[in-house]
């Protein structure tokens, strides 16, 4: 059964130095609140994995966090670039960060294949596009049976997937509704992982027909952590700060104003309390 712990712990118990780091979550249920705990601890040479990097992973990068980020887009959804990113890729700063892109079906099926614990994973795709010749990881097979050619990357295995969900009960399942994107892969890939929840509650009721449920055994640790997905949203307890990604471009375009906001919001914020659970 997992533990429930509070943030600061969880992050301290699970996220270390040179760690490969998933957190994932398509447009809603990202977790900010546990990226903002990892900042806060200071990790350093962490290889991020998301699908779709966008304002917690500019944030980490901008910080120092990262060396390496796989990935298949980053932006700020809606509005333009990631300037800490591109800081990073262009100039060094604060560090330099090697990247390693891949296609968004690339992702998913590299989160199966190492859900699975296959070797590598297949797919129809890169053919055509100029990914291989940017990333060495993609190799191309003829298919045994038909010779038909096919892609084939390294499954993605991180040692510690950080997802945020609505609920969990008290013996460790957790219930995510609304947009799924990769999470159940990305936990089920993991040695290790984290769910933040907005509640802790005696059942997860019933769930909608557009949800997953991950079994107490597939987690290591469950944080209490109301609204830990904003200023994305959680579908059925708040929504999507739009104003915010917006000025996201401007507060983050320059090394100063970014650091600023950083000291004033994420690092001057205290870690989490013990959680309280909810009936």
């Amino acid at each position: 059964m997992p533990r429930i712990l509070s943030l600061q712990d969880a992050i301290a118990d699970s996220v270390h130095d040179g760690d490969t780091v998933a957190m994932e979550g398509f447009t809603h249920l990202i977790p900010f609140a546990a990226g903002h705990e990892v900042i806060r601890q200071r990790r350093r040479d962490l290889t991020l994995i998301r699908m779709t990097p966008d304002l917690i992973y500019d944030q980490l990068i901008g910080m120092g966090c990262a060396r390496k980020l796989v990935f298949s887009w980053g932006g700020n959804p809606g509005v333009g670039s990631l300037h800490r990113l591109r800081d990073a890729v262009e100039h060094g700063w604060p560090q330099p960060l090697e990247l390693i892109e891949h296609s968004h079906a690339g992702m998913a099926h590299a989160y199966a294949a190492g859900a699975a614990g296959l070797p590598l994973a297949i797919l129809r795709g890169y053919a055509g596009t100029d990914l291989p010749r940017v990333n060495p990881q993609i190799r191309f097979i003829d298919d045994p049976f038909s010779g038909e050619r096919l892609a084939a990357i390294p499954p993605l295995r991180p040692d510690v997937t950080i997802i945020h969900a609505q609920r969990a009960d008290r013996t460790g399942n957790v219930l995510l509704e609304g947009i799924i994107g990769v999470q159940k892969e990305a936990v089920l890939a993991a040695k290790r992982a984290i769910v933040t929840v907005e509640e802790i509650a005696d059942d997860l009721r019933r769930p909608s027909p557009n949800s997953v449920v991950l079994p107490a055994w597939t987690v290591h640790a469950i944080v209490a952590a109301p609204g830990g997905a904003r200023p994305s949203y959680a579908h059925g307890y708040y929504r999507r700060d739009n104003a915010f990604y917006t000025q996201w471009d401007a507060i983050s375009r320059e090394r100063e104003t970014f650091l600023t906001w950083m000291r004033d919001n994420v690092l001057r914020i205290p870690s989490s309390p013990p959680p309280r659970a909810r009936g």
